[in-house]
């Protein structure tokens, strides 16, 4: 997967996000989402895929609620290395503001749990329009689906399926901002901000 598109919007001198490519895990594969302070308040939801991060910006942010059909706009692939971002990019660089890691977890397709089978159905997902998957999450839990709108490229629907973990009413600001350890010492500093 090309990250030409990422490294043209970055300057690695002016912004702490990583720009080198991580080998990828090596058992599973991990997804991650962010949430971006940026011009506008999203969530980004991030798949990996052969050592890149598929991504997705989700105004609305993911949801529990099999019944909230949110719109998610493909973006440019990121690095493996990102999905353990989690920071201030400074005003002057593309999509500055805060990000924090909001879940972290693994992956795989609804038809296989093999690492290779499931790169292989999310690769045809993408030609096709449809990928149904198995998020295990600390927040997000159980099947889900990525569909795209029509033929539109960077347009999807990201759905959670009605599976035994659905939460009918998930309300995503109830959610504090990150599941990661340092996020007490990023909320100081973007409160000084």
């Amino acid at each position: 997967m090309s990250l030409k598109d990422y490294k043209e919007k970055r300057d690695p001198a002016s912004t702490p996000e990583p720009i080198g490519q991580g080998p990828g895990s090596r058992d599973g594969l991990s997804f991650v989402v962010q949430k971006h302070y940026a011009s506008s308040l999203h969530y980004d939801f991030r798949l990996e895929l052969e050592g890149t991060l598929k991504s997705w910006a989700v105004p609305k942010g993911p949801s529990m609620d099999p019944s909230q059909k949110h719109l998610a706009v493909m973006v440019e692939d990121h690095p493996y290395d990102y999905k353990d971002f989690e920071g201030i990019i400074p005003e002057g660089n593309y999509g500055a503001g805060r990000v924090a890691i909001w879940d972290v977890g693994t992956y795989h397709s609804r038809k296989s749990e093999s690492k290779e089978k499931t790169e292989s159905l999310f690769k045809k997902g993408l030609r096709d329009g449809h990928f149904a998957f198995i998020l295990y999450g600390k927040r997000l839990k159980g099947e889900f689906a990525l569909i795209r709108l029509k033929k539109d490229k960077k347009n999807w629907l990201l759905i959670k399926k009605n599976d035994e973990l659905a939460i009918k009413g998930f309300d995503i600001s109830s959610f504090s901002d990150s599941v990661s350890k340092s996020s007490k010492s990023l909320k100081k500093k973007s409160q000084k901000q």
